[in-house]
């Protein structure tokens, strides 16, 4: 173990290299400029290599410095989940995510109490957006975005496979004997999803009589409430629509369904640093959430 930098060090040349700024790695750790240039020079001389190029303004990583890197991000992280593992201890804290409207609204927020009575320390910020930003924002610990997986400046890490079903009022779903009997029903098309009718219909061998939707809305809630009321199908998450036929407020007249297409991911910005204990706690959560 003689051979181990300082963890001091590491911390500070972490910070440094993510933030680019030895004035803004101190910011975050509570420390001086003086004190984390301090303790970089101390960590170059320990090993014999320069890490950073220095300028007036900012910080740059040498070739060294990019090598060593990643080791000293995973050391740091293995060690805190350790000794979370091991120790355990209260997890407290606010925690804040987004999360596209309906998934808020429709998957995350049902389940909120159920989570919050396990961890009854933390403090959940559920923020909604109807369309996801390309870039994420600061004061927000991480993301829930549906899509490809692919957002310049951010990591995605998939939550699971989605399925659309179609859902209609419990009233007309009386009415309703074969998945044909759908085309005669008024149908809503979500924005922001491909219109998935003519796919859902193609792979029962069945025609679109009808290609054009009888409603457009932006939401899934939006389209939710005017099946509720009686105003025809649509085709909404299963992880959304299972739970509210469960509850009697719509009806999922047939088994079949088909993949959605995309996927919702958990988005951290690019060189993040290591998540805190209470927002490891929310993400595993959420992992378990989606993946059921």
């Amino acid at each position: 173990m003689d051979s181990l930098p300082n963890l001091l060090w590491l911390r500070s040349f972490e910070a440094a290299s993510r933030l680019g700024s030895f004035t803004a790695a101190g910011v975050e750790l509570g420390l001086t400029q003086a004190a984390v240039s301090g303790h970089i020079s101390a960590l170059e001389t320990r090993l014999g290599h320069a890490l950073f190029h220095r300028t007036t303004r900012k910080v740059d990583l040498t070739e060294s410095g990019r090598a060593y890197l990643p080791a000293v991000r995973k050391a740091l992280q293995d060690l805190a989940k350790s000794t979370e593992n091991l120790f355990g201890g209260k997890i407290s804290g606010a925690v804040t995510l987004r999360a596209p409207i309906s998934v808020a609204t429709l998957v995350i927020a049902p389940a909120l109490a159920a989570f919050l009575e396990s961890q009854p320390e933390l403090n959940i910020r559920l923020l909604s957006a109807i369309w996801a930003d390309t870039a994420l924002e600061t004061n927000i610990d991480f993301e829930i975005r549906l899509g490809a997986g692919q957002w310049p400046g951010c990591q995605a890490e998939k939550l699971g496979d989605d399925f659309v079903v179609p859902v209609c009022s419990p009233f007309l779903a009386k009415g309703l004997k074969t998945p044909a009997d759908l085309l005669k029903l008024p149908r809503a098309h979500i924005l922001g999803f491909d219109d998935h009718w003519p796919r859902f219909f193609e792979t029962l061998a069945l025609p679109v009589h009808s290609p054009t939707p009888s409603v457009t809305v932006d939401t899934s809630i939006a389209a939710l409430e005017w099946v509720s009321s009686g105003g025809g199908a649509a085709l909404l998450l299963e992880r959304a629509a299972r739970p509210l036929a469960a509850s009697g407020r719509i009806a999922i007249p047939f088994k079949e369904k088909i993949p959605l297409g995309q996927g919702h991911y958990l988005i951290h910005r690019q060189n993040a640093p290591p998540s805190r204990p209470a927002v490891r706690v929310t993400e595993n959560w959420l992992r378990e959430l989606f993946g059921s």
